[in-house]
């Protein structure tokens, strides 16, 4: 029986939300804080950049290295358990001293460094079990439809709890509101985690499992075979650069297009815009599928989601500069990429007993690494991006005066009104290249990388919905 009980399947769902929230927080506003609340030269914030970089590539290489010892350890509390909950505790006083503890100049950058690296491998321990864990507890092809939607919908409920309340709650007091900020959000991590590890019953598949330690030539092998596994792959990497420039840009772009104040707060309706346009995706997938098919369905998202992107370059120029045509757009943008993951997140898992039925070995967290891997170097690719627009732009130098007047308001000089005051009038320096620059970023890249995935899954994937049933009954036969 491949039905998954209502205690499993909502024990793991649910846990996403504390997970996502503190993956949000980091991925979305750990550089904002640094950039509008820590006092840093160019050449420290270009270091800064520099180690992201770096952390993120070798937390994408890290990722199959951790499928390879999961893959490999067997313990009595289960496959999974023991990582979820290791990397939870881990990553949560990680993050805690991230958006706590405060040297000041390369003091703060050698800090960092140690505790960025930290924090990507300790949440790679969580991250490649908790993922790795879908696949195994069922191959139901309607029971994982359901079960990755009701994940996604708390992933994006973490993650808009998030996004959507901080830039609501930080101008004016940055320096404190992050700090309590990353206090909550950690210990969401750890209780919502904690409901998966004693809610899910893990199940183990006797058949087809690999009994012998994978090694990581082992490992290159079991990547290289599949033929299936590979666009997904490639794809689901353009995905998440496109998707993620939006919202990395997105702060900035409100602070100097609308104000330091006034930016805050139409950054909390976008991300409604957000959160909304992707809990309605995670609904309507089942249906949308139904209807159509993966592939009917990812060509059409992406004619939509080109044509938001459009608008929302056009905006203040073509357009009227209107925060109703901005968050419109941001809706059709978030629904449609919603349903464009949720397709490339049931392929990738697809693809395991794609290899199971081709080589009769089954590696569920090994090929559920590409996921996390993508998502990781296509963080680095975007963190270069976004960072160096900021410094060769100028905006950086810009933020910075608004980043000494947090300094003083969190420590006392400087009352609230007065600091969003005078950021107002430094924000307002900006030239009209300066923002264009940053509209770019927002819009073109975004549009190229995605319309690329498209194109790669058309051409090169071939498990759909029938030749995925064929697959599932001659395993079970």
């Amino acid at each position: 029986m491949d039905k998954l009980d209502s205690r499993t399947k909502w024990s793991y769902s649910i846990g996403a939300t504390g997970r996502d929230a503190a993956y949000a927080l980091v991925s979305m506003y750990l550089m904002a804080y640094i950039q509008y609340t820590m006092k840093l030269s160019v050449a420290q914030f270009g270091a800064i950049s520099a180690i992201i970089v770096g952390c993120l590539i070798w937390d994408a290489i890290n990722d199959p290295l951790m499928g390879i010892i999961i893959e490999n350890c067997h313990f009595k509390a289960g496959k999974y358990k023991p990582w979820i909950l290791a990397g939870s505790v881990l990553n949560a006083l990680v993050i805690i001293a991230l958006f706590t503890v405060r040297p000041e100049g390369w003091a703060f950058v050698a800090f960092f460094g140690i505790s960025y690296l930290l924090w990507g491998m300790t949440y790679t321990m969580n991250d490649i079990a908790y993922w790795g864990m879908l696949p195994s507890l069922s191959s139901d092809a309607g029971e994982r439809n359901i079960l990755v939607t009701l994940m996604s919908i708390f992933i994006c409920v973490g993650q808009f709890s998030v996004a959507g309340i901080v830039p609501t709650v930080i101008a004016g007091n940055a320096v404190n509101a992050y700090r309590l900020t990353a206090l909550i959000v950690a210990l969401c991590f750890i209780g919502f985690q904690l409901i998966t590890v004693l809610g899910v019953r893990e199940r183990h598949h006797e058949a087809g499992e690999h009994k012998e330690a994978l090694s990581l030539k082992d490992m290159f092998k079991i990547f290289v075979r599949n033929d299936q596994l590979i666009p997904a792959g490639i794809a689901s990497l353009l995905f998440n650069i496109g998707t993620n420039l939006l919202l990395m840009f997105g702060m900035n772009f409100f602070y100097f297009e609308f104000g330091y104040s006034e930016g805050g707060n139409l950054v909390f309706i976008f991300t409604v815009m957000y959160g909304l346009g992707t809990l309605l995706s995670q609904i309507a997938f089942p249906f949308c599928t139904k209807a159509m098919g993966r592939k009917k369905l990812l060509t059409l998202v992406t004619v939509i989601i080109s044509l938001g992107y459009l608008v929302l370059l056009l905006t203040g120029y073509a357009l009227p500069k209107s925060r109703i045509i901005i968050n419109a757009a941001g809706f059709v943008i978030f629904f449609c990429q919603g349903l464009f993951n949720l397709a490339l997140l049931v392929m990738l898992n697809n693809t395991i007993e794609y290899d199971e039925y081709k080589f009769h070995e089954r590696h569920d967290s090994i090929i559920s690494t590409v996921r996390s891997f993508s998502a990781k170097l296509s963080s680095a690719i975007n963190q270069g991006i976004v960072n160096l627009v900021l410094i060769i732009s100028g905006i950086y130098a810009i933020s910075q005066q608004v980043s000494a007047l947090e300094v003083k308001a969190g420590s006392g000089e400087m009352a609230a009104d007065q600091v969003l005051s005078l950021a107002d009038g430094y924000l307002s320096t900006a030239s009209g290249s300066q923002l264009f620059v940053l509209r770019l970023g927002i819009t073109l890249i975004p549009v190229l990388a995605i319309v690329i995935a498209w194109l790669i899954l058309g051409k090169k994937y071939k498990i759909d919905e029938a030749e995925y049933e064929r697959i599932c009954a001659e395993l079970k036969g």
